[in-house]
């Protein structure tokens, strides 16, 4: 295409539809099937996080706090376009370890809120939050009403991972009026490229059967190679990319998530550790 899609895409969500003349581009109804493709666990591997930030698609990137790479691949995305999520951990029913800024199921209030708030202050240019593993707490009413209940001071979305059907995070956030998402597809839980495509494939007819959907990946080489390789093609498939955001707006008629000055700022301590 003469055009591309992903920047089309990027033109209509920062143009409310409203205003779209009848017949135009913007119209109600001529946006292609779009996607949105999150990669968690980053601010571990140097090497795939560089590759990632300078993809030219506008990938949303989930970053882990405290971690060794977070803050330089987190400046990096920022200047290359990417959005920047907190990959919150939370716990799991399988008592994995956590790691620095781990979210569980004995804290009380003021634990999960401190804990939260230092982890968002840790990662530069942070947009939205999704969860790490949190098989356990994303089914627990009140550490999630405790969580939303810190996100909503800030400008941040909330995308659910769903690691478990019986999650009430998603609806917690929709409570607290927390502009909310949910991952609609997994592409690497078996690291092959026969998986990775095969999960791709559905990300990308969930998208045309819905109109738009959200998949989540890792930064695995497997993922990486695949996400360079097949991201360009998706022009002639007539099928676009978003940033998460880009994605919300799409679906909410192009309305602004926050009105301005109505949430406080997140004030930086990117050196802060619990």
């Amino acid at each position: 295409m003469l055009f591309r899609l992903s920047v089309l895409v990027a033109a209509l969500a920062a143009t409310p539809l409203a205003t779209a003349e009848p017949g135009s581009t913007a119209a109600a109804g001529s946006l292609p099937p779009t996607i949105a493709i999150i990669i968690d666990d980053m601010g571990h591997n140097l090497e795939e996080g560089e590759r990632l930030a300078r993809i030219e698609q506008p990938l949303t990137l989930a970053f882990l706090p405290y971690r060794r790479h977070t803050v330089s691949l987190a400046k990096l995305a920022h200047r290359q376009q990417k959005e920047i999520m907190l990959h919150a951990p939370m716990a799991n029913t399988r008592d994995f370890a956590l790691g620095p800024g781990g979210l569980t199921s004995d804290m009380d209030e003021n634990s999960i809120t401190l804990t939260l708030r230092r982890a968002l202050q840790s990662i530069p240019y942070v947009q939205g939050v999704n969860n790490h593993m949190g098989s356990l707490l994303t089914q627990r009413l009140q550490p999630m009403d405790w969580v939303m209940r810190e996100l909503r001071q800030y400008p941040l979305y909330f995308v659910d991972s769903r690691t478990i059907a019986s999650s009430v995070a998603g609806e917690v956030a929709e409570a607290y009026r927390i502009p909310s998402l949910t991952r609609d597809v997994f592409l690497d839980h078996e690291q092959t490229e026969e998986f990775v495509d095969r999960q791709f494939k559905l990300l990308i007819q969930r998208a045309k059967e819905n109109g738009s959907a959200i998949g989540i990946g890792h930064p695995h080489k497997v993922t990486v190679d695949y996400l360079e390789k097949h991201l360009p093609e998706l022009d002639a498939q007539g099928v676009a990319i978003a940033t998460v955001s880009g994605l919300w707006a799409i679906r909410n008629s192009n309305r602004e998530m926050f009105v301005e000055g109505e949430k406080q700022a997140i004030r930086p301590a990117f050196a802060r550790k619990p």
